[in-house]
């Protein structure tokens, strides 16, 4: 019988995984009680957040280094007041390089710990699994190559499915999306997505706009749908649409709505990130395109060990969408795939139809199957289906 557990996330998407998993404990376990950190969604659910969420959502290693310690104290206040609270289990909650050491301490004093969202680590410094090992009784993972990972290097582990993949339906429909985006139903749409970091603008929003631009010259009634993450990546994009006049009737610029977009559209254009998943689990094509300051793409050569950087080609295990990165990433290489794409409706059906097959495999009710795991190892059991899925 679980009583007491310690749930400790470290942004809004954490907030989202960990309201989840409280909503399903509580419907077994009414007497829960919850205690950590949390965000709004987790203090919905009835959690005595110790510190407010933000204090953990620190990006890039300048900030971290200097708000380190700031971490470091939170994090020994953390592991003080579980120790004095005795919770039945603690779980981390992404945010790996602050809570994988708090379970460390967690654990060694013989707190069940699991660690919910894996690191990168199968893409680069491998070696941290070892150090997962030593903290972590179970990995809950979002997608099934995580899970395989750990298994080989014998890190018990529970694939969970993705939150997204049970979010989104399994059936979608582009004329109604159409319909409520204001856009023509019969003529085709590429749906283009810079990315939602001012960054991503910088590096992408120029190069995605000269192809967008190449393919409407070549195909009059092209429609283009860009959906803004902010109003401030709209002013960006908007500032780039201004000496691009051939895209003036084309362009549809949205305030957000991306995953309309995206089901509006025919393919899709892109930067690597969770974009990619979700324009999967909306069954679309898509080309992904990234761009790196030079020295961090000398850097990644190096350190990342993945053969694919988007998540499609990553859960497929083989090569589903175009990835083109660097000096790949160029306007004339872009239209042409894009182009190609549009050119081929069958090659587009057999690729949506293998997405919903995707899609199916990541929609496993993950709050539930959390809660299915968290239990196991609360009460000493091995974690439910560690055998035998993949």
């Amino acid at each position: 019988m679980l009583r007491r557990v310690y749930l400790v996330a470290g942004e809004l998407s954490g907030d989202i995984l960990g309201a989840g998993l409280m909503r399903e404990l509580k419907s077994r376990h009414p007497d829960i009680e919850f205690r950590g950190i949390g965000g709004p969604r987790m203090l919905a659910q009835g959690i005595d957040s110790r510190f407010p969420l933000e204090t953990l959502s620190v990006m890039g290693l300048v900030e971290v280094l200097k708000h380190l310690p700031g971490l470091l104290r939170v994090r020994r206040e953390l592991q003080r007041d579980a120790f004095a609270w005795q919770p039945d289990i603690m779980i981390g909650i992404d945010a790996p390089d602050f809570n994988l050491g708090l379970e460390r301490k967690l654990r060694e004093r013989g707190i069940p710990t699991a660690h919910y969202v894996s690191p990168s680590v199968w893409a680069w410094r491998q070696g941290r699994v070892k150090g997962i090992a030593r903290s972590v009784d179970a990995m809950l993972t979002l997608l099934p190559f995580e899970a395989e990972f750990y298994r080989e290097h014998r890190v018990p582990v529970a694939f969970v499915g993705h939150p997204l993949a049970d979010e989104m339906p399994l059936e979608t429909d582009r004329d109604q999306a159409r319909q409520a985006l204001g856009l023509g139903l019969d003529d085709p749409v590429v749906a283009v997505l810079p990315g939602s970091r001012s960054n991503e603008i910088r590096f992408l929003g120029e190069t995605f706009l000269q192809a967008a631009e190449q393919l409407c010259n070549a195909r009059p009634g092209l429609q283009i749908v860009i959906p803004a993450a902010t109003d401030l990546r709209r002013r960006e994009i908007e500032r780039l649409l201004q000496d691009k006049p051939a895209l003036n009737d084309a362009v549809a610029l949205l305030d957000g709505h991306s995953r309309e977009a995206m089901v509006a559209s025919d393919v899709v254009l892109l930067a690597s990130g969770t974009a990619a998943l979700e324009a999967m689990l909306c069954h679309r094509p898509m080309v992904v395109a990234y761009k790196l300051a030079a020295a961090t793409h000398w850097l990644a050569q190096r350190l990342v060990k993945s053969q694919w950087i988007s998540l499609p080609n990553l859960i497929a295990r083989e090569t589903l969408v175009p990835e083109l990165i660097q000096q790949a990433a160029e306007p004339t290489a872009i239209a042409d795939r894009l182009g190609a794409m549009l050119d081929d409706s069958d090659a587009r059906q057999a690729l949506e139809a293998r997405f919903a097959d995707l899609h199916e495999l990541l929609q496993r009710g993950a709050s539930a199957r959390a809660a299915d795991a968290i239990e196991a190892l609360a009460a000493g059991e091995p974690l439910p289906g560690t055998s035998h899925e993949r």
